[in-house]
């Protein structure tokens, strides 16, 4: 079976990703620099699947580790995550996102343009589409026009990726945009472990649920939509990592550079989350209503028929297994995975 690199291994996405492709038969190299992640996901990949995943701890940004990591392995592929992902604190300290993000992919496609290893997933965002564009969103639509440098590197980074191809035909690149990544491995075991207080909904229902917060903020119950909160595509997480390992053999057995949305194309309301948790869970949420966030839209949800057509790609996670997922990785590990670290 084919080697893959996957840049950003450590992290909430990469981590899930990496249980698949060791269960599919991949071996698999992780290279993550764990500024917002923690190796101890990787020993728990170990425990969950019995097999090893090898590890380099190293900054994709660095020529020399990249260099040195391609010199010791024989890759076949790159699934590439690393990269920073926080919307507010990309609009704080826009030049550290554009440092971190293009720089490093774009040393890591010159590395990876010397070995000729030419064959590349992306996990990009529907960051990039634009303010102006109406769900659902499909893969047609403009993008670009972005309200905050986070989503503004993705795109850079996909316009990158095609000039790439359009330079050396020789490229096979797959952009998979997502929309919001949920839950964790049924197990308990591996979850979104954001560092500090949450940027994203799910993370902090179940700090508030287990008392750890205080309060959940909504922000808004304004916006034209059903119950007056933001409406969202929420996709498991594990459905999500399925939807790399298809990308991934259309790239090692095709010439060819495409995009698919990743999500389940159904809109599920800030409120409608939060009682479904409830339900799920058997547990009462403390929140409450708050002003309007920036750059927050009002509605945002995927068309998913071209990944569906094309790779074959299909979620199977209900919210309500969303919910109970992400809850059990949290009772389990309440303090994330800072509380086993020595």
């Amino acid at each position: 079976m084919p080697t893959i690199l996957v840049t950003g291994g450590a992290g909430y996405v990469g981590s899930h990703t990496c249980v698949e492709l060791l269960n599919s038969g991949y071996d698999v190299i992780s290279v993550d620099n764990c500024c917002n992640s923690s190796s101890e996901s990787l020993r728990r990949i170990e425990m969950i699947t019995g097999k090893k995943i090898d590890f380099y701890e190293a900054d994709i940004r660095s020529y020399k580790m990249l260099y040195k990591i391609f010199k010791e392995n024989k890759i076949d592929a790159v699934i590439h995550f690393a990269g920073l992902k926080a919307v507010r604190e990309s609009v704080l300290n826009p030049l550290l996102y554009y440092d971190n993000n293009l720089c490093g992919t774009i040393n890591l496609c010159n590395i990876m343009n010397k070995f000729g290893i030419k064959r590349i997933v992306f996990s990009s965002s529907a960051t990039v589409y634009s303010d102006s564009s109406a769900p659902p969103f499909d893969e047609e639509m403009p993008t670009g026009e972005v309200s905050n440098p986070y989503g503004r590197s993705k795109y850079v980074i996909e316009e990158i990726l095609k000039d790439l191809k359009t330079s050396d035909n020789a490229w096979s690149i797959s952009v998979l945009r997502y929309f919001n990544p949920v839950g964790a491995h049924e197990s308990g075991t591996i979850g979104e472990d954001p560092l500090g207080i949450p940027n994203n909904l799910m993370p902090f229902v179940t700090k508030v649920a287990l008392g750890l917060l205080p309060c959940l903020t909504i922000f808004s119950k304004d916006y034209k939509t059903r119950d007056g909160t933001c409406i969202r595509d929420y996709i498991h997480v594990v459905d999500l990592a399925k939807g790399h390992l298809l990308a991934l053999k259309e790239v090692l057995t095709k010439n060819t550079i495409d995009i698919y949305n990743l999500g389940t194309g159904v809109g599920c309301s800030v409120l409608e989350l939060v009682e479904a948790f409830e339900e799920a869970c058997n547990v009462k949420i403390n929140y409450k209503i708050g002003g309007k966030r920036q750059g927050d839209l009002p509605i945002v949800y995927a068309n998913v028929s071209k990944a569906e057509n094309k790779l074959g790609f299909k979620t199977s996670r209900s919210i309500k297994k969303m919910c109970e997922d992400s809850f059990n990785w949290q009772i389990k590990n309440p303090l994330g995975y800072r509380q086993f670290v020595k």
